[in-house]
C-alpha cells in the first residue's frame, strides 16, 4: 500500500492526531521558555465536527455491522478487472459507518428529504427538471447545514456532511433520492467530503 493511501486511510479512521510544540520560544529577557510537562489531568481536546440535520430522536441501530453502502471498499465494477484496479480506485473509498452513525445518518436523511420535498412541492423546476441551486441550499440551511458541513449542490445533485455521516442524492422534478454513506478518502477537490472524486490516478 502506498504511503499516500496509508495516510488517507488513517485520516478516515479518525486516528490522525495533531500535536503542536513551541520550539525556540523565549520568555521576556531572552531565556528559552521551559516546555510544559505533561500531566495526567491534561489531555488534548478537539472540537467535534459541526452537526446539522439532527433528529430529536435517533432510531436504534438495526445491525452490528456496517451497511454494504458504507464498507469502505472501492466499487469493484464489472468482473475481470486489471490486477491493480482496487489500488488505482482506492481514492473512491468511503469511510465505513458504525451502526450508530448509520442510524444517525438515516434519521438526518429523513429530515433532509422532508425539506427537499417542500422544494419540489413549490415547483419552479428549470432546465432538465433541476431546481435552482440556491433553493436547494436554502432548504439545507433550514436544517442548519451550511458551508462548514461541506454542502455541495449542482445540477440537481446535493451532498452534505451532517457531522456523523454523508447524505447525498438527487432532487429534481422527477426524482428525489437520498443515500447515507461515509466520507470519501479523496473527495472531489472543493466539493466537500461527500462528493466522489471524478478524477483518477
Amino acid at each position: 500500500m502506498s504511503y499516500r493511501r496509508s495516510v488517507a486511510l488513517t485520516a478516515l479512521a479518525g486516528i490522525a492526531v495533531v500535536t503542536m510544540t513551541a520550539c525556540g520560544s523565549e520568555r521576556a529577557g531572552g531565556e528559552p521558555a521551559a516546555a510544559a510537562a505533561p500531566t495526567a489531568s491534561r489531555s488534548p481536546s478537539y472540537p467535534p465536527p459541526p452537526k446539522c440535520a439532527q433528529a430529536a430522536v435517533t432510531p436504534a441501530p438495526t445491525s452490528s455491522s456496517p451497511s454494504p453502502s458504507a464498507t469502505g471498499q472501492p466499487d469493484a465494477g464489472p468482473g475481470d478487472q486489471p490486477p491493480n484496479y482496487a489500488d488505482n480506485h482506492a481514492y473512491r473509498m468511503q469511510a465505513s459507518l458504525s451502526p450508530e452513525r448509520e442510524a444517525s445518518g438515516l434519521a438526518s436523511a429523513g429530515l433532509i428529504r422532508k425539506e427537499l420535498e417542500k422544494v419540489r412541492e413549490e415547483g419552479g423546476a428549470g432546465e432538465y427538471g433541476a431546481y435552482a441551486d440556491a433553493r436547494v441550499e436554502a432548504a439545507l440551511q433550514r436544517l442548519g447545514c451550511g458551508p462548514e458541513h461541506g454542502v455541495f449542490v449542482g445540477n440537481g445533485f446535493y451532498a452534505v456532511y451532517t457531522g456523523t455521516a454523508c447524505v447525498s442524492g438527487r432532487v429534481t422534478k422527477d426524482e428525489l433520492t437520498t443515500e447515507v454513506h461515509g466520507v470519501y478518502a479523496e473527495p472531489q477537490p472543493g466539493a466537500g467530503p461527500c462528493v466522489e472524486n471524478r478524477g483518477g490516478h
